[in-house]
């Protein structure tokens, strides 16, 4: 069965998750992409981004959400939230999208509007919740929970019995050793190594990681 899928933001990551499904296809038809979904600020009607159109807005989805499947691009965690809680009063459904080339084991469970990109290894007892996206090259070791909406930016490499609460961006090439927990709506700042545990609502950078900044709760909601 081949599954009408739509890509919800038209920027560069929307355009990396098309190429997952056209790594997908390669390997054996399984969806059709129609093209993508945004507000008219960020992309008119008839658009054409790497050969797809950009459709229109949430109001072409909510009209054809019983047709397609979904899979949000947006990158930051607190922006992913607002998209998907919208595309979702819209009654659209959400799937996920794995490039060929990524291993992951039997061992491996997944929430829904996942993706993960080509060149990452994901191992044993690992837990992905919904609207996680794993960049290029990124491992995850065993009985590793990634919680939703976590964002791991390129080259991340996240070690065993790590947990990554609720929207974590960890930017590109970060490095988090084995048993830390970071807290929910934190950042970690491209190159770090993370040796401790990581406070909610802040930023860490730094080899080792050290708090630079730290955010009222209910940031992302826009409240602080």
């Amino acid at each position: 069965m081949v599954r009408k899928v739509v890509i919800i933001g038209a920027g560069g990551f929307a355009r990396e998750v098309l190429d997952v499904f056209d790594a997908c296809n390669r390997v054996s038809q399984s969806y059709n992409v129609l093209g993508y979904v945004v507000d008219p600020q960020y992309g008119l009607p008839g658009t054409i981004v790497n050969d797809k159109p950009i459709l229109g807005g949430f109001d072409w989805l909510a009209h054809h959400a019983s047709e397609v499947w979904a899979v949000c691009s947006v990158a930051a965690p607190e922006l992913r939230l607002r998209v998907v809680s919208r595309a979702k009063e819209c009654g659209v459904r959400f799937c996920n999208a794995i490039h060929p080339t990524a291993t992951l084991t039997r061992w491996v469970t997944m929430g829904e509007g996942i993706v993960i990109t080509a060149g990452c290894i994901l191992t044993n007892q690992i837990r992905l919740g919904d609207q996680v996206q794993v960049n290029l090259d990124c491992t995850i070791g065993h009985d590793a929970v990634l919680d939703d909406l976590v964002t791991l930016a390129p080259g991340v490499h996240v070690s065993g019995l790590v947990t990554l609460s609720k929207g974590c961006y960890i930017g590109t090439g970060a490095n988090i050793i084995d048993r830390v927990h970071i807290g929910e709506w934190s950042i970690v700042g491209a190159g770090s190594t993370i040796i401790r545990d990581v406070p909610p609502n802040t930023t860490v950078v730094g080899v080792p990681g050290r708090v630079i900044e730290t955010r009222e709760a209910g940031w992302h909601l826009g409240k602080g």
